[in-house]
C-alpha cells in the first residue's frame, strides 16, 4: 500500500498544499510548530476518518476559514483509490471514496491502513488497559470490517445496558424486566470481539519477540497474554460459545454490584493485553529502555500482522518518535523503515537513512 499525494485546504495551519511522496522514505523536516504533525494527521484522518491528537473535529478547521478538505490519493496491490473529506464546522463529514459519497465514516476504515508511531505510544507498556484496548481496536478494525461493526454494535448495547442499570434504583421493574435482554446482546458480541483480540495478540507475540530479540541481543523474552473480564484461560477465548456463556453468567448473577457501581463490570471494555518479560510484568519490572523497545516492538508488529492478513504492508506514521529513542534504537529503526513506505516529522534529520526530505516552514511544504 502506498500513499501518492495528498491535498489539503484550510486543515489546522495549512491553508492551502499538495504533496506527492516517494515510495519508500519521506521525511518532514523543520522546527517546532510548522505543521509537520498537522500534515500527518490530515494522512492519518482519511484512514480511520477520526484524528489522533483531539475528539473536535472543529479544532482542525484552520482558524477564520468555515470548512476543511483532505484528499489523498493511494494504490493498493489492485489499484489507485481516493479518499476525500470535508468538513464544515457544526455539520456532519462529507466523505467520498472514489469519488462515492459513503454515509458512515466506518465505511472507509481499512481502505487506506496505516500504523501511527507517536511519542505516546512509548508509554503504551506502563499506561492504563485503555491504551492498550485503543491499540488493539484501531489495528484490528482496519483488518476486519466485521470486527469493526461487533465493536460499534457493542458500544451501542453497553450504553442501553449502563443507562438502564443507572435507572435501577428509580425503577427496578423495568431493570428486572430487560436487563437479562441487554445482556444476552452485550455477551454474544464480546465473544465475538474476544476471539479476534486472542487472535490477534498470538499473531503480534511472535512478531514482538522477533523484533525485541534483535533491539537487545535476545537478553529477555516477552511475552503477550489476552486478559478478558471473564476471567478464563487465554486459549478458551477461541470459543465463541463458552466465551459468551462466561460472559452471561457474570452479567445475569451480579446485579446487585452493577447497580451499586452504576455500570457495567464485565465485557470486552474491561479487557486488557499482559505484557511479561522473561514472565514477570514488564509495566512494573522492565527499565525504561526495555518498555521502549517493546512498545516500539509492538507497532512494527502492527505493520507485520497487517501485511500478513491483507497481503501488503500498511504505510507508517512516524511522528517525532526518533527524537524520543537512544542511538541504538534509532540505528534499528532507520534499519527497518527502508523496507515499507514511511512518512516521518523530525526537526533534525540526521541518522535517518535515505529518503525523500520536504522541508516545512509555517503550514508550507517544499
Amino acid at each position: 500500500m502506498e500513499c501518492n499525494k495528498i491535498s489539503i485546504r484550510n486543515f489546522r495551519n495549512i491553508e492551502s498544499a499538495e504533496i506527492e511522496f516517494d515510495k519508500g522514505v519521506n521525511i518532514l523536516c523543520g522546527e517546532n510548530a510548522q505543521g509537520k504533525t498537522n500534515l500527518l494527521e490530515a494522512i492519518h484522518f482519511t484512514s480511520l476518518g477520526k484524528s489522533f491528537r483531539t475528539s473536535h473535529d472543529e479544532e482542525m478547521i484552520r482558524f477564520g476559514e468555515e470548512f476543511c478538505e483532505v484528499s489523498l490519493d493511494f494504490c493498493d496491490s489492485v489499484r489507485r483509490q481516493n479518499i476525500t473529506v470535508r468538513m464544515m464546522a457544526g455539520k456532519r463529514k462529507h466523505i467520498e471514496h472514489n469519488k462515492v459519497k459513503v454515509s458512515r465514516v466506518s465505511d472507509i476504515v481499512g481502505a487506506f491502513r496505516t500504523v501511527l508511531f507517536c511519542p505516546e505510544h512509548l508509554s503504551l507498556i506502563k499506561e492504563g488497559p485503555g491504551e492498550r484496548r485503543n491499540f488493539l481496536d484501531i489495528a484490528l478494525s482496519q483488518l476486519y470490517p466485521m470486527y469493526l461493526k461487533s465493536l460499534q454494535r457493542y458500544n451501542q448495547i453497553l450504553k442501553q445496558r449502563n443507562q438502564l442499570i443507572r435507572a435501577a434504583e428509580e425503577d427496578r421493574g423495568t431493570f428486572d424486566a430487560t436487563v437479562d435482554l441487554w445482556s444476552a446482546q452485550l455477551a454474544h458480541e464480546a465473544a465475538v470481539i474476544a476471539k479476534y483480540r486472542y487472535r490477534y495478540i498470538k499473531m503480534a507475540e511472535e512478531h514482538v519477540k522477533r523484533f525485541f530479540g534483535e533491539m537487545t541481543g535476545e537478553r529477555e523474552t516477552p511475552t503477550l497474554v489476552y486478559l478478558g473480564s471473564s476471567k478464563q484461560a487465554p486459549e478458551e477465548y477461541e470459543d465463541i460459545a463458552k466465551t459468551e456463556a462466561a460472559y452471561l453468567e457474570l452479567l445475569n448473577t451480579r446485579h446487585d454490584r452493577e447497580i451499586g457501581a452504576g455500570s457495567t463490570l464485565w465485557g470486552i471494555h474491561k479487557d486488557d493485553i499482559e505484557i511479561l518479560l522473561n514472565d514477570k510484568p514488564a509495566r512494573a519490572f522492565a527499565s525504561q529502555g526495555q518498555q521502549r523497545s517493546l512498545a516500539l516492538s509492538l507497532k512494527l508488529a502492527e505493520g507485520e500482522v497487517c501485511a500478513t492478513v491483507c497481503g501488503e504492508k500498511p504505510v507508517f506514521l512516524f511522528d517525532d518518535v526518533f527524537s524520543e529513542l537512544d542511538s541504538t534504537r534509532r540505528a534499528y529503526l532507520s534499519g527497518k523503515i527502508g523496507e515499507r513506505q514511511v512518512i516521518i516529522t523530525t526537526c533534525e534529520p540526521s541518522g535517518i537513512i535515505g529518503g525523500k526530505m520536504i522541508k516545512v516552514e509555517n503550514g508550507t511544504f517544499q
